[in-house]
């Protein structure tokens, strides 16, 4: 279980930098609420973007992006439905966004899937 939290914070650590790299602000990380968890919000210009980190070093229980299944997309929206509300966003440019990351030895590699849903 360590191991896999290990791996999952170094799948965020990798996305967060790939974000500030792509010029994206990095408002907040593990956003947490009793609706759910948000892993990255960031803002990208004018747009508000919540981002869902998927890591992976092999591909045993499928794809990451699998992962982000209706059920897990389902506690992401109530999350950021709180966090909009909470923030008085209601009249923002949202989107949500899946960022697969793959670790092979030592290296990452990374794919990020905009606007899924």
């Amino acid at each position: 279980m360590i191991q896999r939290q290990l791996l999952g914070k170094q799948g965020e650590d990798f996305a967060t930098q790939y974000l500030k790299n792509k010029n994206y602000e990095i408002i907040e990380r593990n956003f947490k609420c009793k609706q759910g968890e948000i892993d990255i919000i960031a803002k990208n210009k004018d747009e508000y973007v919540f981002i869902e980190v998927k890591t992976r070093q092999n591909f045993k229980y499928g794809i990451p992006c699998e992962a982000v299944d209706e059920r897990k997309q389902k506690h992401i929206w109530n999350a950021i439905k709180y966090y909009i509300y909470h923030h008085k966003l209601e009249n923002k440019y949202i989107r949500i966004d899946v960022i697969e990351v793959y670790k092979n030895k030592n290296k990452f590699y990374l794919n990020h899937i905009k606007q899924i849903k």
